[in-house]
Protein backbone atom coordinates (compact mmCIF):
# COMPACT_ATOMS: atom_id res chain seq x y z
CA UNK A 1 0.00 0.00 0.00
CA UNK A 2 1.31 3.22 -1.34
CA UNK A 3 1.74 6.14 2.26
CA UNK A 4 -0.29 9.32 1.82
CA UNK A 5 1.54 11.96 0.92
CA UNK A 6 0.87 15.62 0.41
CA UNK A 7 1.44 16.48 -3.09
CA UNK A 8 1.01 19.83 -4.45
CA UNK A 9 0.34 20.29 -8.70
CA UNK A 10 1.60 23.85 -10.07
CA UNK A 11 0.15 24.23 -13.48
CA UNK A 12 -3.38 25.48 -15.15
CA UNK A 13 -6.87 24.60 -13.23
CA UNK A 14 -10.08 25.99 -13.73
CA UNK A 15 -10.76 28.39 -14.38
CA UNK A 16 -8.72 28.35 -17.44
CA UNK A 17 -9.31 25.92 -20.02
CA UNK A 18 -7.81 23.37 -22.41
CA UNK A 19 -5.63 20.60 -22.38
CA UNK A 20 -3.29 21.33 -19.75
CA UNK A 21 -6.29 22.13 -17.34
CA UNK A 22 -7.78 18.98 -17.76
CA UNK A 23 -4.85 17.06 -17.41
CA UNK A 24 -4.10 18.49 -13.88
CA UNK A 25 -6.96 18.03 -13.16
CA UNK A 26 -7.38 14.55 -13.92
CA UNK A 27 -4.19 13.41 -12.61
CA UNK A 28 -5.16 15.28 -8.81
CA UNK A 29 -8.40 12.70 -9.02
CA UNK A 30 -6.17 10.34 -9.55
CA UNK A 31 -3.88 10.90 -6.88
CA UNK A 32 -6.41 11.73 -4.21
CA UNK A 33 -8.22 8.26 -5.43
CA UNK A 34 -4.95 6.79 -4.04
CA UNK A 35 -5.33 8.49 -0.87
CA UNK A 36 -2.82 11.39 -1.21
CA UNK A 37 -3.84 15.02 0.04
CA UNK A 38 -3.40 16.91 -3.12
CA UNK A 39 -4.00 20.98 -3.94
CA UNK A 40 -3.50 22.73 -7.61
CA UNK A 41 -1.73 25.56 -7.39
CA UNK A 42 -3.05 27.66 -10.96
CA UNK A 43 -2.37 31.11 -12.51
CA UNK A 44 -3.77 33.95 -11.15
CA UNK A 45 -2.43 35.54 -14.60
CA UNK A 46 -1.37 33.42 -16.94
CA UNK A 47 -0.88 34.94 -20.37
CA UNK A 48 -1.22 38.81 -21.37
CA UNK A 49 -4.00 39.02 -23.64
CA UNK A 50 -1.73 39.93 -26.59
CA UNK A 51 0.40 36.97 -26.13
CA UNK A 52 -2.56 34.70 -26.07
CA UNK A 53 -3.43 33.35 -29.35
CA UNK A 54 -7.10 32.41 -28.81
CA UNK A 55 -10.50 34.11 -28.23
CA UNK A 56 -10.51 33.48 -24.39
CA UNK A 57 -8.18 31.82 -21.11
CA UNK A 58 -10.83 31.26 -19.15
CA UNK A 59 -13.80 29.08 -18.80
CA UNK A 60 -17.32 30.01 -17.75
CA UNK A 61 -18.10 26.44 -16.80
CA UNK A 62 -18.72 25.90 -13.18
CA UNK A 63 -15.43 24.59 -11.05
CA UNK A 64 -15.15 21.44 -10.52
CA UNK A 65 -16.07 19.22 -7.39
CA UNK A 66 -13.72 17.68 -5.16
CA UNK A 67 -10.76 19.37 -6.33
CA UNK A 68 -8.68 22.13 -3.86
CA UNK A 69 -7.67 24.49 -6.48
CA UNK A 70 -5.90 28.05 -5.42
CA UNK A 71 -5.59 30.68 -8.10
CA UNK A 72 -2.11 32.10 -6.90
CA UNK A 73 0.54 32.37 -9.69
CA UNK A 74 1.08 34.86 -11.70
CA UNK A 75 3.22 34.41 -14.60
CA UNK A 76 5.33 37.64 -15.47
CA UNK A 77 5.29 39.01 -10.87
CA UNK A 78 8.20 37.83 -9.46
CA UNK A 79 7.33 39.49 -5.83
CA UNK A 80 4.31 36.94 -6.68
CA UNK A 81 6.46 33.78 -6.92
CA UNK A 82 8.31 34.39 -4.14
CA UNK A 83 5.02 35.13 -2.22
CA UNK A 84 3.69 32.03 -3.58
CA UNK A 85 6.95 29.42 -3.22
CA UNK A 86 7.13 30.48 0.58
CA UNK A 87 3.58 29.83 1.21
CA UNK A 88 3.76 26.30 -0.33
CA UNK A 89 6.76 25.41 0.87
CA UNK A 90 5.72 26.07 4.92
CA UNK A 91 3.28 23.97 4.00
CA UNK A 92 5.96 21.11 3.11
CA UNK A 93 4.67 18.82 0.96
CA UNK A 94 6.47 15.61 -0.27
CA UNK A 95 6.06 15.94 -3.62
CA UNK A 96 5.48 19.06 -6.08
CA UNK A 97 4.67 18.32 -9.89
CA UNK A 98 5.49 21.71 -11.77
CA UNK A 99 3.65 21.58 -15.40
CA UNK A 100 6.39 22.47 -17.96
CA UNK A 101 5.30 23.14 -21.66
CA UNK A 102 6.55 26.50 -23.24
CA UNK A 103 9.48 28.68 -22.57
CA UNK A 104 7.36 31.84 -21.61
CA UNK A 105 6.83 29.88 -18.23
CA UNK A 106 9.95 28.78 -17.28
CA UNK A 107 10.98 31.84 -15.17
CA UNK A 108 7.52 31.52 -12.95
CA UNK A 109 7.84 27.95 -12.22
CA UNK A 110 11.50 27.73 -12.32
CA UNK A 111 11.47 30.16 -9.39
CA UNK A 112 8.62 28.75 -7.53
CA UNK A 113 10.40 25.12 -7.63
CA UNK A 114 13.65 26.72 -6.70
CA UNK A 115 12.27 28.62 -3.73
CA UNK A 116 9.76 25.26 -2.60
CA UNK A 117 13.07 23.02 -2.23
CA UNK A 118 14.84 24.80 -0.13
CA UNK A 119 13.15 23.60 2.60
CA UNK A 120 14.64 20.85 2.06
CA UNK A 121 12.01 18.17 2.23
CA UNK A 122 9.67 18.71 -0.84
CA UNK A 123 10.76 16.24 -4.14
CA UNK A 124 9.94 18.75 -7.33
CA UNK A 125 8.75 16.39 -10.24
CA UNK A 126 8.44 17.75 -13.68
CA UNK A 127 5.74 17.58 -15.52
CA UNK A 128 7.02 17.64 -19.01
CA UNK A 129 4.75 18.22 -21.97
CA UNK A 130 6.52 19.55 -24.42
CA UNK A 131 10.69 20.93 -23.33
CA UNK A 132 11.57 21.83 -27.24
CA UNK A 133 8.04 24.06 -28.12
CA UNK A 134 6.94 23.71 -31.59
CA UNK A 135 7.05 27.29 -32.32
CA UNK A 136 10.56 28.60 -31.04
CA UNK A 137 11.55 31.87 -30.38
CA UNK A 138 15.38 33.81 -28.76
CA UNK A 139 15.84 32.43 -25.65
CA UNK A 140 14.05 29.60 -25.24
CA UNK A 141 16.95 27.44 -24.41
CA UNK A 142 18.17 29.56 -21.64
CA UNK A 143 14.94 29.59 -20.29
CA UNK A 144 14.12 25.56 -20.50
CA UNK A 145 17.61 24.78 -19.03
CA UNK A 146 16.68 26.93 -16.06
CA UNK A 147 12.95 25.58 -15.51
CA UNK A 148 15.28 21.87 -15.92
CA UNK A 149 17.93 23.09 -13.38
CA UNK A 150 15.19 23.44 -10.70
CA UNK A 151 13.49 20.03 -10.30
CA UNK A 152 14.85 16.96 -9.02
CA UNK A 153 13.10 14.53 -11.42
CA UNK A 154 11.03 14.52 -14.61
CA UNK A 155 8.14 12.57 -15.73
CA UNK A 156 7.34 12.80 -20.00
CA UNK A 157 4.54 11.71 -21.58
CA UNK A 158 6.44 10.73 -24.93
CA UNK A 159 9.87 8.89 -25.67
CA UNK A 160 10.92 12.26 -27.52
CA UNK A 161 10.52 14.22 -24.66
CA UNK A 162 12.68 11.84 -22.44
CA UNK A 163 15.39 11.73 -25.44
CA UNK A 164 15.02 15.87 -25.05
CA UNK A 165 15.56 16.17 -21.19
CA UNK A 166 18.45 13.51 -21.73
CA UNK A 167 20.24 16.18 -23.87
CA UNK A 168 20.22 18.15 -21.23
CA UNK A 169 20.64 16.81 -17.59
CA UNK A 170 21.10 13.06 -16.27
CA UNK A 171 18.69 13.70 -13.53
CA UNK A 172 16.06 10.82 -12.45
CA UNK A 173 13.52 11.21 -15.74
CA UNK A 174 10.71 8.26 -16.97
CA UNK A 175 8.41 8.39 -19.76
CA UNK A 176 4.87 6.71 -19.61
CA UNK A 177 2.16 7.16 -21.82
CA UNK A 178 -0.83 9.98 -21.93
CA UNK A 179 -3.15 8.63 -20.10
CA UNK A 180 -7.16 8.42 -22.00
CA UNK A 181 -9.03 11.57 -21.40
CA UNK A 182 -12.01 9.91 -19.84
CA UNK A 183 -13.37 12.60 -18.18
CA UNK A 184 -15.98 13.75 -20.44
CA UNK A 185 -18.06 10.69 -20.48
CA UNK A 186 -18.99 7.40 -22.19
CA UNK A 187 -18.90 6.90 -25.85
CA UNK A 188 -22.51 7.61 -27.51
CA UNK A 189 -24.41 5.31 -30.16
CA UNK A 190 -22.94 6.95 -33.39
CA UNK A 191 -26.44 7.74 -34.37
CA UNK A 192 -27.54 9.37 -30.88
CA UNK A 193 -24.45 11.89 -31.33
CA UNK A 194 -24.73 12.60 -34.64
CA UNK A 195 -28.75 13.65 -34.35
CA UNK A 196 -27.42 15.85 -31.50
CA UNK A 197 -25.24 17.79 -33.56
CA UNK A 198 -27.30 18.30 -36.72
CA UNK A 199 -24.98 15.25 -38.70
CA UNK A 200 -26.05 13.17 -41.39
CA UNK A 201 -26.69 9.70 -40.26
CA UNK A 202 -25.80 7.79 -43.33
CA UNK A 203 -22.69 9.62 -43.92
CA UNK A 204 -19.29 9.03 -43.26
CA UNK A 205 -17.09 11.84 -40.88
CA UNK A 206 -13.23 12.82 -40.61
CA UNK A 207 -12.55 14.82 -37.44
CA UNK A 208 -10.09 17.78 -36.42
CA UNK A 209 -10.68 18.55 -32.79
CA UNK A 210 -8.65 21.13 -31.06
CA UNK A 211 -7.37 24.20 -31.80
CA UNK A 212 -5.87 25.08 -34.74
CA UNK A 213 -1.85 26.44 -35.33
CA UNK A 214 0.22 26.10 -38.19
CA UNK A 215 2.17 23.01 -37.00
CA UNK A 216 -1.20 21.09 -36.53
CA UNK A 217 -0.79 20.89 -40.43
CA UNK A 218 -5.08 22.07 -40.57
CA UNK A 219 -3.98 23.44 -44.20
CA UNK A 220 -2.27 19.90 -45.09
CA UNK A 221 -5.32 17.91 -44.60
CA UNK A 222 -7.54 20.71 -46.26
CA UNK A 223 -5.37 20.16 -49.28
CA UNK A 224 -6.47 16.35 -48.75
CA UNK A 225 -9.56 16.60 -48.67
CA UNK A 226 -9.63 18.55 -52.41
CA UNK A 227 -7.94 15.66 -53.90
CA UNK A 228 -10.55 14.70 -56.79
CA UNK A 229 -10.65 10.98 -54.99
CA UNK A 230 -11.71 12.31 -51.92
CA UNK A 231 -14.02 14.80 -53.50
CA UNK A 232 -15.64 12.08 -55.49
CA UNK A 233 -16.93 10.28 -52.14
CA UNK A 234 -20.07 12.82 -51.77
CA UNK A 235 -20.78 11.05 -48.24
CA UNK A 236 -17.45 11.89 -47.05
CA UNK A 237 -17.34 14.73 -44.78
CA UNK A 238 -14.42 16.76 -42.41
CA UNK A 239 -15.26 18.32 -39.75
CA UNK A 240 -13.06 20.91 -38.30
CA UNK A 241 -13.78 21.65 -34.89
CA UNK A 242 -11.78 23.84 -32.71
CA UNK A 243 -11.16 27.78 -32.05
CA UNK A 244 -8.34 29.82 -34.22
CA UNK A 245 -4.75 30.30 -32.76
CA UNK A 246 -3.96 32.13 -35.65
CA UNK A 247 -5.32 34.06 -38.94
CA UNK A 248 -8.20 32.33 -40.44
CA UNK A 249 -7.69 34.04 -43.64
CA UNK A 250 -5.35 31.69 -44.75
CA UNK A 251 -7.54 28.61 -44.25
CA UNK A 252 -11.01 30.03 -45.57
CA UNK A 253 -9.36 29.63 -49.57
CA UNK A 254 -8.87 25.83 -48.73
CA UNK A 255 -12.21 25.36 -47.17
CA UNK A 256 -14.50 23.03 -49.48
CA UNK A 257 -18.02 21.53 -49.90
CA UNK A 258 -16.68 18.47 -47.78
CA UNK A 259 -15.64 20.33 -45.09
CA UNK A 260 -17.54 21.79 -42.12
CA UNK A 261 -16.54 24.42 -40.02
CA UNK A 262 -17.13 24.92 -36.08
CA UNK A 263 -14.76 27.27 -35.83
CA UNK A 264 -14.84 27.73 -31.41
CA UNK A 265 -13.99 26.19 -28.46
CA UNK A 266 -15.69 23.09 -27.84
CA UNK A 267 -17.22 22.78 -24.62
CA UNK A 268 -16.31 19.63 -22.59
CA UNK A 269 -19.61 18.41 -22.72
CA UNK A 270 -19.64 18.46 -25.71
CA UNK A 271 -16.26 16.44 -26.62
CA UNK A 272 -18.24 12.98 -26.51
CA UNK A 273 -20.47 14.25 -29.49
CA UNK A 274 -18.04 14.60 -31.98
CA UNK A 275 -16.09 11.88 -30.91
CA UNK A 276 -18.89 9.42 -30.66
CA UNK A 277 -20.16 10.66 -34.45
CA UNK A 278 -17.01 10.83 -35.67
CA UNK A 279 -15.34 7.85 -38.14
CA UNK A 280 -11.95 8.56 -37.98
CA UNK A 281 -10.09 11.15 -35.99
CA UNK A 282 -7.02 13.19 -38.20
CA UNK A 283 -4.14 14.90 -36.55
CA UNK A 284 -2.30 15.99 -39.79
CA UNK A 285 0.86 17.60 -37.79
CA UNK A 286 3.92 18.99 -38.80
CA UNK A 287 5.38 18.26 -35.07
CA UNK A 288 4.41 17.26 -32.42
CA UNK A 289 5.59 15.36 -29.22
CA UNK A 290 2.47 13.58 -27.92
CA UNK A 291 -1.26 14.72 -28.25
CA UNK A 292 -4.43 14.59 -25.87
CA UNK A 293 -6.47 15.13 -28.85
CA UNK A 294 -4.93 10.73 -29.48
CA UNK A 295 -6.08 10.13 -26.11
CA UNK A 296 -9.55 11.26 -26.78
CA UNK A 297 -9.59 8.88 -29.37
CA UNK A 298 -8.58 6.14 -27.77
CA UNK A 299 -11.69 6.32 -24.67
CA UNK A 300 -13.69 7.23 -27.45
CA UNK A 301 -13.00 4.18 -29.56
CA UNK A 302 -12.04 5.99 -32.69
CA UNK A 303 -9.50 4.98 -35.22
CA UNK A 304 -7.03 7.61 -35.92
CA UNK A 305 -4.98 8.72 -39.19
CA UNK A 306 -2.15 10.76 -37.87
CA UNK A 307 1.77 11.81 -39.52
CA UNK A 308 5.00 10.09 -38.85
CA UNK A 309 6.05 13.13 -36.67
CA UNK A 310 7.47 13.48 -32.94
CA UNK A 311 5.72 10.77 -30.55
CA UNK A 312 2.54 10.45 -32.78
CA UNK A 313 3.65 6.81 -34.51
CA UNK A 314 4.15 5.36 -30.88
CA UNK A 315 0.69 6.05 -29.82
CA UNK A 316 -1.03 4.97 -32.94
CA UNK A 317 1.00 1.98 -34.56
CA UNK A 318 0.42 2.06 -38.15
CA UNK A 319 -1.90 -0.56 -39.12
CA UNK A 320 -2.88 -1.22 -35.45
CA UNK A 321 -5.08 1.76 -33.63
CA UNK A 322 -5.36 3.51 -37.55
CA UNK A 323 -2.78 4.81 -40.04
CA UNK A 324 0.43 6.67 -40.06
CA UNK A 325 1.57 8.65 -43.34
CA UNK A 326 3.88 11.27 -43.93
CA UNK A 327 2.84 14.99 -43.30
CA UNK A 328 1.96 15.87 -46.92
CA UNK A 329 -1.28 16.13 -48.42
CA UNK A 330 -0.96 12.98 -50.62
CA UNK A 331 -0.05 11.26 -48.29
CA UNK A 332 -3.18 12.06 -46.06
CA UNK A 333 -5.79 11.67 -49.01
CA UNK A 334 -4.23 7.97 -49.30
CA UNK A 335 -4.26 7.33 -45.58
CA UNK A 336 -7.98 8.54 -45.82
CA UNK A 337 -9.01 6.14 -49.31
CA UNK A 338 -7.43 3.22 -47.07
CA UNK A 339 -9.19 3.62 -43.73
CA UNK A 340 -12.38 3.75 -46.47
CA UNK A 341 -11.60 0.41 -47.58
CA UNK A 342 -11.34 -1.27 -44.46
CA UNK A 343 -14.23 -2.53 -42.66
CA UNK A 344 -16.02 -1.28 -39.82
CA UNK A 345 -14.50 -1.72 -36.34
CA UNK A 346 -11.21 -3.41 -37.73
CA UNK A 347 -9.21 -1.53 -35.32
CA UNK A 348 -11.38 -1.98 -32.53
CA UNK A 349 -10.16 -4.35 -30.35
CA UNK A 350 -6.50 -3.36 -30.53
CA UNK A 351 -8.11 0.27 -29.29
CA UNK A 352 -10.18 -1.13 -26.36
CA UNK A 353 -6.49 -3.35 -25.69
CA UNK A 354 -4.43 -0.23 -25.30
CA UNK A 355 -7.29 1.67 -22.98
CA UNK A 356 -5.32 -0.12 -20.17
CA UNK A 357 -1.70 0.57 -20.89
CA UNK A 358 -2.83 4.21 -20.93
CA UNK A 359 -4.60 4.04 -17.56
CA UNK A 360 -4.03 7.35 -15.30
CA UNK A 361 -3.10 4.49 -12.56
CA UNK A 362 -0.51 3.17 -15.23
CA UNK A 363 0.83 6.99 -14.92
CA UNK A 364 0.93 7.06 -11.16
CA UNK A 365 2.58 4.43 -10.74
CA UNK A 366 5.78 5.55 -13.08
CA UNK A 367 5.32 8.58 -10.77
CA UNK A 368 5.88 6.81 -7.61
CA UNK A 369 9.27 5.59 -9.24
CA UNK A 370 10.37 9.37 -9.26
CA UNK A 371 9.41 10.43 -5.82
Amino acid sequence: MVQAKKIVIIGPAHPIRGGLAAFNERLARELIAKGHDVQIHTFSFQYPAFMFPGKEQYTSAPAPEGLRIQRSVHSLNPLNWRKTGLEIRRQRPDLVIVAFWIPLMAMSLGSLARIIRKNGHSRIVGLVHNLIPHEKRPGDAALTQFFVNSCHAFITLSREVLRDIRRLTDKPAAYAPHPVYDHFGDTLPTAAARQHLGWDENSRYLLFFGFIRHYKGLDLLLQAMADPRIRAIANLKLVVAGEFYEDRRKYEPLLGPNVILVSDFIPDSDVKFYFSAADLVVQPYRSATQSGISQMAYHFGVPMLVTNVGGLPEIVPDGKAGYVVPPEPNAIAEGILRFLEQPAGQFAAFIKAQQQLYSWGHFVKTLETLQ
